[in-house]
């Protein structure tokens, strides 16, 4: 939003430029993960049709708030190229001038837009992320003492000396120039914690409880509650650079959670361990070295790499080298929860490769209890425009 949240700035190439990374996938302490995938994106992975797309089990609230969600896509990705190989901004015209003006049987609009194509195998793999709200202020007070900080002017993208010129190829690292005017890679988490930024970065609120900011980092946006009972949404501005580590797999590694402990491989699992374990939680959390940057939205939910508020239940996060933004995704998997139509609005940093998604679940309780146990396997089918498949086949 994030992932997250999730920003992409394909213009900003040159050195001076800020590129923001995308929104880590929530961390749930999962070992499970699908196979890298070798396919530049979805046109060479393989594409075949589905089933029918009127043999699909349409809940007319799943295809209400889906149909939303993809009439909001329609000013992005009518504007936008696919970089998953598989549709022209020109596919996506009749279904957006249709979607403008439908006002009957949402799920009749689907079967008349869209066909199902299988990308690759079709095996799905899904984790789940939402919208935390956590205790924050705007001012620094007693009981606010961890700062949310805006996007640093110094964090620019360059090359280190150390890396030959032969070897500078894509987009440059992010990082900043130091007192002697030498690129360097940017502070990560740990000195950062320590104070690196102290007085050299705008801070635009401060939070309350270091362990649930951690975890709203890797949403990559969330909720402020004030101390006057209103609510200041926060949403991703960029990333230091940094790598991210998912802290899950080294806490299994060294038996703090999973098998033999009080502590689940889950968010909950996770958040229980530092919280019972004060005495080493920065430790384990600056395994992590990413931080992200936060600005204030005055939207209704938070936004995704689309730029377009996502909400829960109908957005998705997905690799658009292999789903393009704004495609209907539906997922059958073997947690049932998260089977339906979903809407592909969003990315993440571990969200790689075809068929691997991260479903949106709002704010909330019920939220965060879904998605902090999201890991589940399927399979996923996605709607492309009519005649999109016959096209590809010529």
């Amino acid at each position: 939003m994030r992932s997250a949240l999730t920003l992409a700035a394909a213009s900003l190439l040159s050195a001076c430029a800020v590129v923001p990374e995308a929104r880590p996938p929530m961390d749930t302490g999962a070992v499970e993960q699908p196979p890298a995938e070798i396919a530049d994106n979805a046109a060479s992975a393989g594409v075949r049709p589905g089933p029918p797309i009127e043999s699909f089990p349409f809940l007319q609230a799943d295809a209400e708030g889906a149909l939303a969600a993809f009439r909001r896509s329609c000013d992005k990705i009518l504007y936008r190229d696919d970089t998953s190989g598989l549709t022209t901004r020109l596919d996506w015209q009749g279904p957006c001038l249709a979607a403008s003006n439908w006002s009957s049987d949402p799920a009749l609009f689907f079967t008349s837009q869209f066909e199902t194509a299988i990308v690759g195998e079709g095996d799905a793999f899904a984790t789940g992320y939402f919208e935390p709200e956590i205790l924050g202020s705007r001012t620094k007070a007693p009981g606010y003492e961890v700062p949310v900080y805006a996007l640093p002017s110094d964090l620019e993208r360059g090359w280190p000396a150390e890396i030959a010129e032969s070897e500078r190829t894509g987009r440059p690292p992010l990082g900043r120039y130091n007192e002697d005017g030498e690129f360097v890679r940017y502070y990560e988490r740990s000195e950062i914690v320590a104070g690196a930024l102290d007085g050299k970065v705008p801070t635009i609120a401060w939070a309350a409880d270091p362990v649930e900011f951690f975890f709203l980092q890797i949403q990559g946006s969330g909720l402020l509650r004030q101390p006057d009972g209103s609510v200041m949404r926060i949403g991703y501005a960029g990333q230091n650079g940094r790598e991210y580590v998912a802290i899950g797999r080294p806490m299994r590694e060294q038996g703090l959670i999973g098998d033999g402990t009080q502590y689940p491989t889950s968010m909950q699992g996770l958040m229980g361990w530092l919280r019972d374990n004060p005495e080493r939680a920065d430790e384990i959390m600056n395994l992590n070295k990413s931080w992200i940057f936060f600005r204030e939205l005055d939207t209704d939910g938070p936004l995704g790499s689309l730029e377009v508020p996502v909400y829960g239940r109908d957005s998705i996060a997905v690799d658009p080298k292999f789903v393009p933004y704004g495609a209907p995704v539906w997922l059958d998997m073997e947690s049932d929860v998260a089977d339906g139509l979903w809407v592909a609005q969003d990315t993440g940093g571990a969200i790689k490769g075809a068929n691997r998604f991260d479903t949106f679940w709002g704010n909330g309780a019920q939220a965060r209890e879904i998605a902090g146990g999201m890991s589940s396997g399927g399979t996923a089918y996605i709607f492309l425009p009519k005649g999109t498949l016959a096209r590809l086949k010529r």
